[in-house]
């Protein structure tokens, strides 16, 4: 049976449809960039007029994309100061990633004016950031159980070079999507936009890291740590990020109509991403405040 695995379309059509607020469609043949008219049916994102017939499509995303940058930036700085905070570093690598999804953001779902090969440019940016970010997240689950040191060389060598190869390689997907320099995924770019390659970095793969951070540190709280409280931060940012997802995918549309296009779920997606993107330091600050007890880890760090 035929499945829907692969396609982009209705998804184009329903966050936005000519000024889709899921960046991956900037790369597809209906979607402004490439000059054309839309995905379908889907209520429009027109956001705000400028000059010139040039649109603002999402103020709001362009404003909570500019907050969830400075407050990455003080993040890091708290990071910085927990001199002793196992994974400090690796946190530290996260939240710089997320910085880069941010500014990649208002050029790309934030409608920020741009030429169309620009906002493609950015857009294949965007998507490889994401995956590559997430990547990292699952890795810093891995880092609590001490199997090598924190802050090493090594241990920041691997996340970044592992990490580095994921971003080149969708990037790379992205960018020949965009351009069809080789026009090997062209037939990617009308009909349904079915890319299985990008459906499966940008849309499957980021879910099972997440997932696989969520029971890493479960495990590691609640059989090693014996500690309860962590848990509701860490459910806490799960939920914050679930909820975002259903306002992009599930809400968004009908935030459209109700709104005249004026706006749709991509502004709270930002909102609840960034709410969890906090509440998932406040999670790793509070499992390493205090001494737990880590003898059963490997390694000579504790949580301090």
């Amino acid at each position: 049976m035929p499945t829907a695995y692969g396609n982009f379309r209705d998804f184009c059509r329903d966050t936005g449809n000519l000024y889709s607020t899921l960046p991956v469609c900037n790369l597809f043949g209906p979607s402004l960039t490439r000059n054309a008219t839309g995905f379908g049916d889907g209520c429009e994102l027109r956001g705000i007029p400028l000059s010139d017939n040039k649109r603002l499509a999402n103020l709001g995303s362009i404003l909570i994309a500019g907050i969830a940058i400075l407050a990455s930036a003080f993040l890091i700085w708290k990071s910085e100061r927990k001199k002793a905070a196992v994974g400090r570093r690796e946190i530290q690598l996260f939240l710089i990633g997320y910085i880069v999804i941010e500014i990649c953001e208002i050029f790309t779902i934030g409608g920020f004016p741009l030429n169309s090969s620009a906002r493609r440019a950015f857009t294949a940016v965007h998507v490889a950031a994401i995956v590559a970010t997430l990547w990292i997240l699952m890795l810093n689950g891995i880092v609590g159980y001490q199997l090598l040191d924190d802050g090493t060389a090594v241990s920041i060598g691997l996340i970044l070079i592992s990490a580095a190869m994921l971003f080149v390689g969708t990037g790379y997907i992205a960018l020949d999507t965009g351009f069809s320099w080789t026009g090997y995924w062209d037939d990617t770019l009308n009909g349904n936009n079915r890319a299985y390659a990008l459906y499966t970095l940008y849309q499957l793969a980021p879910l099972v890291f997440l997932v696989v951070f969520f029971l890493l540190e479960a495990f590691l709280v609640l059989r090693i740590l014996g500690e309860r409280k962590p848990m509701m931060y860490l459910i806490g940012a799960a939920l914050l990020f679930a909820i975002g997802q259903i306002f992009q995918y599930v809400v968004s549309v009908h935030i459209c109509n109700g709104t005249d296009g004026k706006i749709n779920g991509g502004l709270f997606e930002t909102l609840f991403t960034l709410l969890a993107v906090v509440m998932v330091w406040i999670f790793w600050s509070s499992i390493t405040e205090d001494d737990w007890p880590m003898s059963t880890v490997a390694g000579s760090g504790s949580y301090t």
